[in-house]
């Protein structure tokens, strides 16, 4: 389903599925160590396509988390399984795995695009030194690397992935294609417009509307055009309510067009984003 607005596809950069025999049970587990975020989709793809299609994304990508180490193999067979002209589907490599730094080639060779980390549910901190050599090896594939930024809903506030963090992982690591989400720090927004906005980061936008719509929209507007991804964390916001959130923000045309899908579409087809 293509956009009327837009040149290029809506992309979702920001959702969550699991496979059908474990969708049931995850969706419940997850939904119950919070009551602030509630799931409006069942947790499988098909239940995710139909939700595209209400809400007109063309295009979803899908943060998939690795809890411990053994989940790498099962999680990048998956991807593989589900990877179509809708759907772009990220590996997960636990920071503990013994074959950490050889999981990049792996992944691709696989045909997977990039590769989903969470610092809470993985238990370790953004910018620890010992994860460095994986950081390079991602870089040097070329891989993208999403992280979970800011603080998260289910998780004591400790500092394991804030702007400061970020901002030190891409001095460290400048041609790292690190999409940090909500905004690059959910709930952590004074910190994220001191050290982000205004930098080449790039932002996915899911959960920022906790954020008032006034605020919400001068960091966008502030933030360079080409860093910003529209992301909807699947099943936990609607995904037609989140659309309709930023188009009600009154971007001018090209930076939402940008934001929208534009940006993502550049990432997520490499050729294109190089020339």
């Amino acid at each position: 389903m293509q956009d009327k607005t837009s040149k290029t596809p809506v992309v979702d950069f920001h959702a969550h599925i699991f496979p059908d025999a474990l969708a049931t049970r995850a969706i419940e587990t997850l939904a119950a160590g919070t009551d602030e975020a509630k799931p409006h989709t069942d947790g499988r793809l098909s239940g995710l396509l139909d939700s595209m299609d209400r809400a007109g994304i063309d295009h979803s990508v899908i943060c998939s988390i690795a809890t411990k180490p053994a989940q790498f193999d099962p999680i990048l067979k998956w991807s593989v399984q589900i990877q179509s002209e809708r759907i772009t589907p990220l590996a997960s490599v636990h920071p503990t795995d013994p074959e950490l730094c050889n999981r990049p080639a792996q992944i691709k060779a696989a045909g997977i695009k990039g590769i989903k980390l969470h610092p809470y549910y993985q238990d370790f901190f953004l910018d620890d030194e010992k994860l460095y050599p994986f950081y390079q090896a991602v870089s040097d594939e070329g891989l993208l690397l999403v992280s979970h930024t800011g603080f998260d809903i289910a998780f004591p506030r400790v500092r394991r992935c804030d702007p400061v963090r970020i901002s030190q992982l891409l001095r460290d690591f400048p041609r790292l294609l690190l999409i940090t989400t909500h905004l690059g720090g959910w709930m952590d927004w004074d910190e994220v417009e001191r050290h982000l906005i205004g930098h080449p980061v790039y932002m996915e936008i899911s959960f920022a509307h906790t954020l008032d719509q006034i605020r919400m929209r001068d960091m966008l507007q502030r933030h360079p055009q080409e860093y910003l991804l529209f992301g909807t964390d699947s099943p936990w916001n609607d995904q037609a309510a989140t659309l309709s959130h930023i188009r009600a923000l009154g971007l001018e045309p090209a930076r939402e067009a940008a934001l929208l899908g534009g940006n993502a579409w550049r990432l997520l087809h490499p050729r294109q984003r190089n020339g």
